[in-house]
């Protein structure tokens, strides 16, 4: 195969990938609105869950790894058109990839841990508070922060900056650049839910912007595969 043709696959095996757990875990977990309920009843369900949910979670941080690689391989996609942004894109778009996994990886390894210990009937009050305590800060730091905020950035740092190659390459015609372009736009308003005045209680706005953001961002994706694979 082609680096054009593995390109195109890969755009749309993730998207189709990442929604495809992100469903599973909407029905098992009623992710991500589980989210913002209170840690008892987080680690509860985690723990009621069992370990069908912990593969869905590893399945979906896995989904978050190949981003990496998409992004390398459009670099190469784009290498002929000898475009300035595509050497930052690629770096962007693996930042992306890594920040997305650190924000994930706590649900599959860490998560379990704490879910036990807080359902363990031997475990004292005391504990069960130490061990919210640590979900909490986990969830603030490698959810909020580095999953949501810099997860949301620079994807769509990425997309803004891949929307831009596009309108200048021979491969893609302008009419996919621009879709990119606003939706990475988007995603970077979305990346301040947290941010500032909006650290407490989250921005409401922003918060509503981007599920309907990634839904526009997978078919963005899909139809740029298929473009890819019909060249």
């Amino acid at each position: 195969m082609t680096v054009k043709a593995v390109a195109g696959v890969f755009l749309i095996v993730l998207p189709l990938a990442f929604n495809g757990f992100f469903l599973l875990l909407g029905r098992r977990f009623d992710y991500p609105d589980v989210l913002r309920r209170p840690t008892e009843d987080i680690l509860n369900r985690f723990q009621a869950a069992g370990v069908g949910l912990k593969l869905v979670w590893y399945g979906f941080m896995l989904t978050a790894v190949l981003f990496a690689p998409l992004a390398v391989l459009l670099g190469q996609v784009f290498a002929g058109d000898d475009i300035a942004v595509m050497p930052t894109a690629i770096i962007v778009g693996v930042l992306a990839a890594v920040v997305q996994f650190l924000g994930l990886a706590r649900w599959p390894f860490l998560v379990p841990a704490l879910a036990r210990t807080y359902t363990d009937p031997a475990s004292t009050p005391a504990t069960r508070e130490a061990t919210k305590a640590v979900f909490d800060s986990f969830h603030r730091y490698l959810g909020v922060g580095i999953g949501e905020c810099l997860g949301y950035l620079l994807t769509g740092t990425w997309s803004v900056l891949i929307g831009i190659a596009m309108l200048n390459s021979s491969t893609f015609e302008a009419w996919l650049g621009w879709p990119g372009i606003i939706i990475g736009l988007f995603l970077v308003v979305g990346s301040l839910e947290f941010v500032g005045r909006f650290e407490e209680q989250g921005w409401k706005l922003a918060g509503t912007i981007v599920p309907i953001a990634y839904i526009v961002w997978s078919v963005w994706l899909i139809v740029s595969g298929v473009v890819l694979l019909l060249e």
